[in-house]
C-alpha cells in the first residue's frame, strides 16, 4: 500500500492533494468526499492515483476524483482528467477496461402493488430473457457484417432492425451512437470475445434491478423525468463486454510497447498513454467509440428482453405497460468538450472512469426532452439499499468540468467480500427487505453484498453538497438479477 498522501481540506466536501505532494506532479489533486467517507480511503492507494495522474503531460487545472473513489487500473475507479489537445495525451487507464460501462433507467406505467405479487415470477422471467454471468455468450450471434454495424451504429442499429422505439434514441447519451468510431479498428480477438455477447448482462457490479419511486426530492424534475412515488421502474448497469475489455488490452499493449520503445517513463505504468493528434491516439478513440456503441446496443438488446420479461409476466404490451426509456448515461469514456478554463474557453478531451456527465440545463449535449431541466445522472447503490435519479448543475462545469460520481463505489475488494459475507446471510437479509433476487452463481451475490460499498446516501451527499448535481428521486430494490 502507497504512503499516504496529505490531503488539505479546502471546504466540507473539497480536499487537495497539493502540487508538491509527488514528483512530477504539473495540477492539484482534487477529492470530493467527507470526514466519513475518508476514513475508508484516506490510505487507499487511489489516493496516490489521483496524485500519479496530474503528472500527465497536457492535464489542465487539476486531476479529479469523486466521492465513490476506489483503486483503479492507473487512474483511479471515480477519477476525472481533461487534458489540452495541444500538449494532452489520451490514456486507456483513464478509461478502463470496460468502456461505456453505464446505467439505464426505464421507467413504467405500473405501480409497486401491482408488480409486488408477481415480482418473483418478474424475476425468473427476466433472468431468462436477459443471458447473465461470466463470460455468458448466449446473446444475439453476430456475423462480420452485422459486428461491423454494431459497431458503426449502436443503439441506433438496434432500433433500426426493430429492437426499440425512436424514442428510445431521444434519451440516451450521444443518442446511443458516438461518431468517429471504426470497426477496421477493432481485433479480430475482440469481435470474437463480443460475437455472443449483445444483449448480456455479464457478472461482477453488472446487473437488473426492479425499483421503485420511493422519495422525490425535486417535483419538477422528476415530472420532466417523468417519474412519481410509488412507481415501479427497471435500472439496467453492464457495458462493452468482452469486446470492449480486448479493446482496452489492444491498446493498452500498443501505447505500452511504444513508450518502452522510446525510453520514456511514467510514475505508473499504468498510465500508459499516447499524445492525442498522434496515429496511436487516434486509432485508440476511433476504436473506444466502436466498443462504446457496442454498450449501448448491448444495453438496448436488454431493454428489448425487459420489455419482453414485463409482457410475460403481465400479459400485456410493453406499449401498454408504458416501458420507456427515462435516459442512458455512460461511464468509462473519453470525450471532446468546450469547457469554461481559468485561462478562457477551451475544447479539452476529458476522461472519466468511473464517473458521469453531470451537465446543468442548456447544454447542448443534454438531451432535447431535458434540456430545461438538466441532465438525468443515474447513481446505482447496492442491491439492498437505493439507487439515486440526481440532476446536472452549472455549478458542475466550474468544479468538475462537468462530472460526477457513478456509484456507491466499492470499500472492499470482490475476493475480500467473498471472504467477508456468506450467501445464506445475504440472500436472508435481502429477504426480509422484500428483495428478490435471481443469481447465476453465489459468488455473484457474495462479492456485490450491500456490505461491500460505501454507503450511498453519504456519496449522494458529498455529490450535492460539492455542487455537481442535486437529488431529484430514491429509488429501493424490489427484486434483482445478478450474474
Amino acid at each position: 500500500m502507497a504512503a499516504a498522501l496529505p490531503l488539505v481540506p479546502r471546504d466540507e466536501f473539497t480536499y487537495d492533494i497539493e502540487i508538491d505532494a509527488t514528483r512530477g506532479m504539473r495540477v492539484p489533486g482534487r477529492l470530493f468526499s467527507s470526514p466519513a467517507l475518508l476514513s475508508e480511503v484516506a490510505h487507499d492507494p487511489a489516493i496516490g492515483q489521483l496524485a500519479n495522474v496530474a503528472t500527465l503531460p497536457g492535464i489542465v487545472e487539476r486531476s479529479l476524483a469523486m466521492p465513490d473513489i476506489h483503486f483503479g487500473y492507473g487512474f483511479p475507479v471515480g477519477g476525472v482528467a481533461a487534458f489540452d489537445l495541444d500538449e494532452g495525451i489520451v490514456s486507456p487507464g483513464g478509461i478502463g477496461y470496460d468502456i461505456n460501462c453505464g446505467v439505464r433507467l426505464l421507467r413504467t406505467a405500473l405501480g409497486e402493488a401491482e408488480v409486488r405479487p408477481k415480482l418473483a415470477e418478474l424475476a425468473e422471467q427476466l433472468y431468462r430473457a436477459v443471458p447473465a454471468g461470466v463470460g455468458s455468450k448466449v446473446g444475439t450471434l453476430l456475423g462480420p457484417s452485422e459486428m461491423d454495424e454494431v459497431l458503426a451504429g449502436g443503439a441506433r442499429w438496434l432500433v433500426d432492425t426493430g429492437s426499440g422505439t425512436p424514442e428510445d434514441l431521444l434519451v440516451q447519451e450521444e443518442n446511443g451512437c458516438m461518431s468517429g468510431a471504426d470497426p477496421r479498428l477493432v481485433s479480430l480477438e475482440a469481435r470474437k470475445r463480443g460475437s455472443r455477447q449483445l444483449g448480456t448482462l455479464g457478472s461482477g457490479n453488472h446487473f437488473l434491478e426492479v425499483q421503485k419511486v420511493d422519495h422525490i426530492f425535486d417535483t419538477a424534475c422528476a415530472k420532466a423525468f417523468g417519474l412519481e412515488e410509488g412507481q415501479a421502474v427497471v435500472m439496467l448497469h453492464t457495458g462493452s463486454r468482452g469486446l470492449g475489455h480486448q479493446v482496452a488490452s489492444d491498446y493498452i499493449r500498443k501505447m505500452d510497447q511504444e513508450l518502452l520503445r522510446r525510453g520514456v517513463r511514467l510514475v505508473d505504468r499504468q498510465l500508459c498513454c499516447a499524445p492525442i493528434a498522434s496515429e496511436g491516439a487516434q486509432e485508440y478513440l476511433a476504436a473506444m467509440a466502436a466498443a462504446a456503441n457496442f454498450a449501448w446496443a448491448n444495453r438496448q438488446a436488454i431493454t428489448t428482453g425487459v420489455r419482453r420479461a414485463f409482457e410475460a409476466t403481465f400479459g400485456r404490451s410493453a406499449a401498454d405497460l408504458g416501458i420507456e426509456v427515462v435516459y442512458d448515461i455512460a461511464h468509462n469514456m473519453a470525450k471532446f468538450e468546450e469547457h469554461a478554463t481559468e485561462s478562457g474557453p477551451r475544447r479539452l478531451l476529458v476522461h472519466r472512469k468511473g464517473a458521469t456527465r453531470s451537465f446543468p440545463a442548456g447544454r447542448h449535449e443534454v438531451p432535447e426532452p431535458y434540456r430545461s431541466s438538466g441532465q438525468p445522472v443515474l447513481i446505482p447503490g447496492d442491491m439492498g439499499t437505493a439507487s439515486y435519479v440526481l440532476v446536472g448543475l452549472p455549478t458542475s462545469m466550474t468544479r468538475s468540468f462537468g462530472s460526477s460520481c457513478h456509484g456507491a463505489g466499492r470499500r472492499l475488494s470482490r475476493s475480500a467480500a467473498a471472504r467477508t459475507f456468506r450467501f445464506d446471510d445475504v440472500t436472508r437479509s435481502l429477504r426480509e427487505r422484500g428483495v428478490v433476487i435471481r443469481s447465476t452463481t453465489r459468488e455473484g451475490v457474495t462479492e456485490e453484498a450491500p456490505g461491500a460499498y460505501k454507503d450511498i446516501e453519504e456519496v449522494v451527499r458529498v455529490a450535492e453538497g460539492a455542487g455537481l448535481t442535486r437529488r431529484v428521486a430514491r429509488l429501493t430494490p424490489m427484486g434483482v438479477v445478478k450474474g
